[in-house]
């Protein structure tokens, strides 16, 4: 149980939209975590691109396993903020619930398909998976999350002064999305994405050949590890070398978090929770020094990873099969499964067409597209 009063306290709890019995043995937010474990969406992220698509190799991170190494940094620095690590963990796990097949770049064909219907983003599609899609209990639509959870996965970068459309429509529980700081067990969770995203990104770049361990070691952080682990011994192999670094630019970033988010804290000395979210800045973040190295890591990691040309062939051909799947859905929902279809009629058949593929994994979009384009391939 967290000490620090500034803490979520499950006693305090705000509780869910449709009332229920406590969990024996389970605070609200491990019985959250738990349903964000067992729900569909949480499994498809298995086959989801976090950079390169599935079939690309089994040791590239997945949406799934990029997932879980944030929940394992996340209850980390909460541990030693003293926060609730299960709200901490139950964010982490869910926040890329919402994402569509092929990472950033089904997103963004996404987005440009559904623009008349309000766009498509994944913090909002994630809120959708939660309150609507998931389809699991007799007695409601979604998972029904407590406030906290949801909190945190509307807020999930930040303050919302102008939230996409879902959110903004979801008025059901207290006006999540107010222009306030999320708790500090939310700003951990996003930090922690930060910290795995650029770390492990570096790892599955250097396995990918697309750079080496000179064109890393003029990098702020990433240059100092690589020293460090270069100076464990002569003929280190290339592998161990490369989890030796990244292991330890993992810990200067988990470190220089916990160090600048005790200042934050004790420069405010909040009494409660909603101290913190009242706050004029963000509580946990990076210190000064370490934010710059940061930014330094993500150019890197754009200009040689993210636009390298290997990389943006896939991202081309994601983004065009994204688009013409979704041309070709909503142009005639009449091609959707009978389930989607009855949902076309009765709604947006944009929007429900965005929920159908957002719920798609790579694999299943892959064969959806051969089903609709190839006359060869049976419907």
């Amino acid at each position: 149980m967290p000490r620090a009063p500034y803490a979520v306290r499950a006693e305090l709890c705000r509780g869910r939209l449709h009332p229920e019995p406590e969990a024996a043995g389970r605070s609200p937010w491990q019985r959250d975590r738990d349903r964000i474990i067992h729900n569909s969406a949480f499994r498809k992220l298995q086959y989801k691109t976090q950079v390169f698509v599935n079939h690309e190799g089994d040791f590239f991170r997945t949406r799934l396993t990029h997932s879980l190494e944030v929940a394992q940094i996340a209850r980390s620095i909460a541990r030693r903020l003293d926060l609730d690590e299960d709200l901490t963990e139950a964010l982490a796990l869910a926040h890329d619930l919402g994402h569509p097949p092929f990472g950033h770049a089904g997103e963004e064909a996404l987005d440009q398909g559904m623009r008349p219907a309000g766009g498509f983003d994944h913090n909002a599609q994630s809120l959708r998976v939660v309150t609507l899609l998931e389809a699991r209990y007799a007695g409601f639509d979604g998972l029904n999350l407590t406030w906290e959870t949801l909190e945190g996965l509307v807020k999930h970068n930040g303050p919302l002064a102008s939230p996409p459309a879902y959110i903004a429509s979801y008025d059901r529980m207290q006006a999540l999305w107010l222009d306030t700081n999320p708790s500090a067990e939310a700003q951990v969770a996003s930090l922690a994405d930060d910290i795995a995203y650029h770390s492990h990104d570096l790892d599955d770049g250097m396995r990918a050949g697309l750079f080496g361990f000179d064109d890393i070691a003029g990098l702020p952080v990433v240059g100092p590890a690589l020293a460090e682990a270069r100076a464990l011994g002569p003929g280190i192999a290339a592998q161990r070398l490369r989890h030796e670094t990244i292991r330890r630019v993992i810990d200067v970033l988990v470190g220089d978090v916990v160090a600048e988010a005790r200042a934050r804290l004790a420069a405010l000395d909040p009494a409660c929770a909603d101290d913190v979210r009242r706050a004029k800045r963000p509580v946990v973040a990076f210190g000064e020094t370490v934010a710059a190295a940061n930014r330094a890591i993500k150019e890197f990691l754009t200009v040689r990873m993210y636009r390298h040309w290997r990389v943006n062939r896939m991202t081309s051909k994601a983004r065009r099969l994204v688009r013409e799947l979704f041309s070709l859905l909503s142009t005639d929902p009449a091609l959707l499964p009978a389930e989607w279809g009855a949902r076309a009629a009765k709604e947006s058949p944009l929007i429900t067409v965005g929920d159908y593929i957002a719920g798609m994994t790579d694999r299943f979009a892959l064969e959806e597209h051969r089903r609709l384009t190839d006359l060869s391939v049976p419907g």
